[in-house]
């Protein structure tokens, strides 16, 4: 198998897969999109005769653009663009799970600090101010009271980029003290571990503490559930708990499970490139220039 990888830095999460697919014998291509150019109407010939290439860029822009550009020569791409667009915007990510029924928490998004203060007036306290791109936790808010919401929307207003000016505001769940996060491989659970931490925020890139949890008959209905919605791959899906319910609060495409590897008694990379190697036999490459 011919496999390129998007990246923009090798992190440990590409290593393990790089050293799994390199110990099979596959021939792997690193792309670093920072050195590429796309053409509309051509392929790059860093593309040329790979049977299935595989995202791992750092930067969502980056994510979304070239696996656009992966596609649109012929050439099957994990995670689908159309997953990766879906995911990569938290609101899209809310709308799709809301519409396939999936549980997910309340959200309001709006467009004015007036109309976000009368959403997070609405909610009641505390709620939390999200960005709609982002991850490793960053920029999100647990707002507490109105003079707390009041300096945080005037200090999102004055940012200048346009995604700050969509305000992302979603009920505070209060869970345990932890989330779950489960790696599936279209919707099918590979592994799942919680984090735990006295912070509200308990994602593994602000410390959190890990452990290796058992995938529950309703933890993997919700897996599958909320995979089908965003259009299935390489996913991690994050939940909840809701007291003896679960919520599914994002699902992650280009999704890193070092830490998932390192509790899980799964082997993570291996049963990963095990994915793809049936993805790249069931959707053989049909590239053209």
């Amino acid at each position: 198998m011919q496999v390129g990888m998007l990246y923009s830095r090798i992190r440990r999460d590409e290593k393990l897969l790089l050293s799994e697919l390199r110990d099979r014998d596959h021939e792997v291509t690193k792309i670093d999109v920072r050195k590429e150019h796309f053409d509309v109407h051509g392929m790059p010939e860093s593309f040329e005769g790979l049977d299935l290439v595989l995202d791992r860029c750092l930067a969502t822009s980056r994510s979304r653009y070239a696996t656009e550009f992966v596609a649109h020569c012929d050439v099957p791409v994990v995670n689908d663009p159309r997953t990766a667009a879906i995911c990569a915007d938290k609101a899209r990510n809310s709308l799709v799970l809301e519409e396939a029924g999936v549980p997910t928490p309340r959200t309001t998004v709006a467009f004015t600090k007036e109309s976000a203060l009368e959403a997070i007036e609405n909610f009641g306290y505390p709620c939390v101010l999200k960005p709609v791109v982002g991850s490793w936790g960053r920029l999100m808010a647990k707002i507490d009271s109105r003079n707390a919401a009041e300096a945080i929307l005037e200090h999102k207003e004055t940012l200048g980029h346009y995604e700050h000016k969509v305000f992302y505001i979603q009920e505070f769940v209060e869970k345990p003290g932890r989330d779950m996060r489960v790696l599936a491989t279209d919707g099918e659970p590979v592994t799942a571990m919680a984090r735990s931490s006295d912070h509200w925020l308990t994602n593994a890139a602000k410390g959190a503490t890990t452990e290796p949890i058992e995938v529950t008959d309703e933890m993997r209905d919700l897996v599958e559930r909320a995979s089908d919605a965003v259009g299935g791959g390489l996913l991690g899906v994050d939940l909840m708990e809701t007291g003896d319910d679960f919520t599914v609060h994002e699902v992650n495409h280009t999704v890193e499970f070092k830490a998932l590897n390192e509790v899980a008694d799964v082997d993570v990379p291996g049963t990963v490139v095990d994915w793809l190697e049936e993805k790249a036999e069931t959707e053989p490459a049909e590239a053209t220039t």
